[in-house]
């Protein structure tokens, strides 16, 4: 496996992890605290 596919292998798993995270969020609440949830890969825990 070269460098690159290790990279693009990566990225491919933290964008799949984003959009399992945004998924579960909406589920979970309101539009209110998607609004505030970053979108850095955190599940969104309030400070």
């Amino acid at each position: 496996m070269t460098k690159e596919d290790k990279q693009k292998e990566k990225q491919d798993r933290l964008a799949q992890a984003l959009r399992n995270n945004l998924k579960r969020r909406k589920q979970q609440s309101g539009t209110q605290q998607n609004r505030k949830a970053p979108d850095d890969g955190t599940k969104g825990e309030k400070d």
